[in-house]
């Protein structure tokens, strides 16, 4: 594929995610020119992400920053680090094809979880179409997550928030993170959130 049929494709048959920070992001899951395959990359325009970038080397130069005080002077050092030494990167050059990913959340699906569980923590149980439920759980990415075979969060019917299965299958709400900590044998499977490539396109 070119980057114009990527870009055809992700428009045409991926319904974006509106983060406040980064802008849209298409979620997706791409093969390599090596055959490599990716189930997790999102795709973005790199704009807000440089002029995010910008705005924070302003600041940690002009000693103004949040964190000046912290830093002692090497504030500017580590923005500079996480803006060119973090986050997983694929280049669009690099993509012979691209498809959806069944382990990215819809958009529609993502809205019907309600806030964090606890500090640093979301719990949630979604059910499919067959009336089967999963619990999921991640301490921070809400993008993709892991999933059994033969399944797909096109397949959600239903998304019941703050809450783990049993291994009776009986829903059970969080009390706390020690409660949760103490009780966890006796709860099902929690499937966890995926690491995830980033690929940015200017024309996006």
């Amino acid at each position: 594929m070119t980057e114009i049929e990527i870009i055809k494709f992700l428009k045409g048959n991926i319904e974006p995610i509106q983060d406040n920070i980064y802008g849209l992001g298409f979620c997706a899951s791409v093969t390599l020119k090596d055959g490599t395959f990716l189930p997790c990359v999102i795709f973005r325009n790199p704009q807000k992400l440089i002029e995010l970038a910008i705005r924070r080397f302003k600041e940690e130069q002009s000693g103004k920053s949040i964190f000046a005080s912290k830093t002692k002077g090497l504030g500017y050092r580590e923005i500079v680090k996480t803006f060119v030494t973090k986050g997983n990167c694929v280049n669009i050059y690099d993509i012979a094809n691209v498809q959806e990913s069944r382990f990215a959340i819809p958009p529609n699906v993502a809205k019907q979880i309600h806030g964090e569980t606890a500090m640093s923590w979301t719990a949630f149980v979604a059910e499919f179409n067959d009336k089967r439920k999963l619990s999921f759980g991640t301490s921070w990415n809400m993008e993709f997550f892991d999933l059994p075979n033969d399944y797909d969060f096109k397949n959600v019917t239903n998304i019941i928030s703050g809450v783990y299965l049993s291994k009776d299958n009986e829903i059970v709400p969080h009390k706390s993170i020690t409660d949760f900590t103490n009780n966890k044998e006796q709860l099902q499977y929690i499937h966890r959130e995926k690491p995830f490539f980033e690929c940015f396109v200017e024309n996006l």
